[in-house]
């Protein structure tokens, strides 16, 4: 898993949230995408069961994974691609810089599996540049910054920001109108598609009888990179596949509504093997593991593995729309990342892994927008638990220990209710702001409820019992 350098979440959002300007492009534009999804999703009487549709193909993929990605691979071989397996990062980057072979500039289209594995970093210690052709995702390149969001890398910049980015990096930017940027960078990318021999895709679905491999995107970008060089290199995680066409069909209503809040995407190509004559004249297929195969084998966490990356789950996030994408620190952010993430890295004892799980209010917002239905505050308790396990003994699990010893007894429970209410004479203008001892860590980010003079159970007894 490539890390972006933030510090664990709790140290990182404390920073983000004094940032009232990263705060603001946050709000201003989660609040635009989550109305017009909303908008999109509205139209569909039958929305509640395509994500249904969605959710049993995915687990359908994931209970015969072994089967669809054998029959991927044959169907990719017989029309004259080649399929490489990749057990982790450091394995498929290397496949990778072996493919590129002499070139010294390569066009990338917006990729969060080539992302996760540091593939640019990789090429670039090569002495391989990689060129971001994603509009958010070349602002964020040309930036030297880190992207904070699946779908829109830069949406913490706002429109004068970028032009600022643009002008240092050479790139002619009039003004900050986006027609003008769009503009900019349409000139400046056009020049790299004609002049490099070989591009880099990620995938979106991959359809395991025809070998058929698709990528989704609004921009243009990544029809010019999977058709113009000669050599396409493509990496996807094993659990893109789908089995067939008529499961891809339900994905295509289901990705650009829930992502781009789009009826469908502006640019959906295919492609199938190698063309004599058309498009690129070598393709090679990089299927990657790295933390997917162990992600399967958790019961309660492989519904992570069902995610099509549609970001939907960021967009309502009061989490993410306060700290940014930037404070969780890994290239998968927001709620989705807070499950995927540590899955992938699968190490409890991971400081800044085991910190994303409680990234969370748990209110559930996510698992409503979810178009393959999941359900990520299931994963996030059952990931906090394995947190807690991993820990050991500390501090917290006393508490914890000792509360569960409490409520076990009427008795205990009644005089702890009674010597709890001492606690109200610590409070300030009716609040609880600051505890001592083991308490601090909770009043820290919050205040604690001021407790009743008088316990509900006491007041009962008096006036009911």
């Amino acid at each position: 898993m490539t890390w972006l350098g933030s510090p664990k979440f709790p140290d990182a959002a404390r920073a983000a949230l004094a940032d009232t300007q990263l705060r603001r492009n946050l709000r201003n534009a989660t609040t635009t995408i989550r109305g017009r999804r909303a908008e999109a999703v509205d139209e569909l009487p039958d929305w509640e069961e395509l994500r249904r549709a969605g959710e049993a193909i995915k687990e359908q993929v994931l209970h015969h994974l072994d089967t669809y990605l054998e029959q991927l691979e044959a169907a990719v071989t017989r029309r004259g691609g080649t399929v490489h397996w990749a057990r982790d990062a450091a394995e498929a980057n290397a496949v990778v810089r072996d493919l590129v072979g002499d070139a010294e500039e390569v066009v990338k289209v917006k990729s969060m599996t080539t992302a996760e594995i540091g593939l640019n970093e990789a090429l670039a210690a090569a002495g391989v540049h990689a060129v971001e052709t994603d509009l958010a995702e070349l602002i964020v390149q040309l930036g030297d910054d880190r992207p904070s969001h699946i779908l829109v890398p830069a949406i913490h910049r706002n429109r004068a920001e970028i032009r600022e980015i643009f002008r240092a990096a050479g790139l002619e930017a009039e003004s900050d109108d986006p027609r003008v940027l769009a503009e900019a960078a349409r000139a400046h990318l056009r020049r790299k598609f004609l002049s490099c021999d070989v591009a880099i895709s990620g995938a979106n679905f991959a359809v395991a009888d025809t070998g058929s491999v698709v990528v989704l995107e609004s921009e243009g970008n990544g029809r010019m990179c999977l058709t113009l060089p000669r050599r396409l290199i493509t990496v996807m995680g094993i659990e893109k596949v789908v089995p067939t066409w008529q499961d891809l069909e339900v994905f295509l209503q289901l990705l650009p509504r829930s992502s781009t809040a789009e009826r469908m995407n502006p640019y959906t190509s295919v492609w199938t093997g190698v063309t004599p004559g058309d498009g690129p004249q070598e393709f090679h297929l990089v299927l990657l593991d790295n933390g997917r195969t162990a992600t399967l084998a958790d019961p309660e966490g492989r519904q992570a593995l069902r995610c099509i990356r549609c970001s939907a789950c960021l967009n309502v996030c009061p989490v993410y729309e306060r700290t940014g994408g930037r404070s969780y620190g890994s290239v998968y952010p927001g709620p989705i990342g807070a499950i995927i993430t540590p899955q992938l890295v699968d190490d409890p004892r991971d400081e800044q892994a085991a910190s994303l799980p409680f990234a969370s209010s748990l209110c559930g917002a996510c698992f409503e927008v979810c178009p393959v239905r999941i359900d990520i505050p299931e994963v996030l308790t059952h990931l906090r638990a394995e947190v807690v396990r991993a820990r050991g003994r500390d501090a917290e699990s006393v508490a914890m220990a000792a509360a569960a010893w409490v409520f076990a007894s009427p008795r205990r429970y009644a005089a702890a209710q009674k010597l709890g209410s001492l606690a109200r004479f610590l409070a300030r203008d009716g609040r609880l702001s600051r505890l001592p001892g083991p308490g601090a860590a909770w009043t820290s980010s919050r205040d604690a409820p001021v407790p009743a003079r008088e316990p509900f159970r006491e007041w009962w007894r008096k006036n009911r019992g």
